[in-house]
């Protein structure tokens, strides 16, 4: 049975504070990219509260996809947009989402993106992370964007770590590890680097920041 609205209220205040939850509840976040990084990053974050997510992707849920992200055997064929806001919505389902099916280039970056204070990347392609960075920075200057760079194969959690690489550019992964090196991408090592990303934009959220 779903829980009321008020029921649901109670518990996560119980849980995070009043003042936290308020913050958490009000914030709006988008996400660039629902794969490996982008589906376990919108699961955290509705789990923690935050009250409205964007999830942005053009692509389907395939076979391949299934060893590291949020999808299961029955998502296959189905849009991600639309497999994971089924998922974001059974977690909680008082949270606001914005689907947009559509594949993110330099022409419309700044058309879904603008307007958003926090701007989670999270694709896999390195030309299409620097095309979305390098768009904001210069076109959306009050977005702050919290990005993921090197997280494949079973290297060590403690390689993984947040640092504050410009003034509105957070970078999550131990910048180096590629899935050609070091025997592909796994679930672990890919979901630390995700949960690093969702943690630094909670810690935004709230007005912390990394040096």
């Amino acid at each position: 049975m779903t829980p009321s609205y008020e029921e649901f209220e109670r518990v996560m205040t119980e849980r995070h504070t009043r003042p936290v939850y308020d913050k958490l509840k009000s914030a709006r976040v988008a996400i660039a990219g629902l794969g490996g990084l982008g589906s376990n990053i919108a699961v955290s974050l509705t789990r923690a509260g935050v009250g409205e997510l964007m999830l942005v992707d053009f692509d389907r849920v395939d076979l391949s996809n299934l060893n590291r992200q949020q999808y299961e055997i029955s998502d296959l064929g189905r849009y991600k947009t639309d497999a994971l806001s089924e998922k974001l919505t059974r977690i909680n389902p008082y949270i606001t989402l914005t689907r947009k099916t559509v594949k993110v280039t330099a022409e419309n970056a700044v058309g879904i993106f603008g307007g958003f204070g926090i701007v989670c990347e999270a694709f896999d392609r390195a030309d299409m992370k620097a095309m979305l960075i390098n768009t904001l920075l210069c076109e959306c200057r009050d977005t702050i964007i919290v990005s993921g760079s090197g997280m494949a194969g079973y290297l060590s959690s403690n390689t993984i770590k947040t640092k504050r690489a410009l003034d509105r550019l957070y970078i999550c992964g131990d910048t180096v590890t590629d899935s050609a090196d070091v025997n592909g991408l796994m679930a672990p090592r890919v979901a630390i680097c995700a949960n690093h990303e969702a943690n630094m934009i909670i810690r935004l959220i709230l007005g912390e920041k990394e040096v």
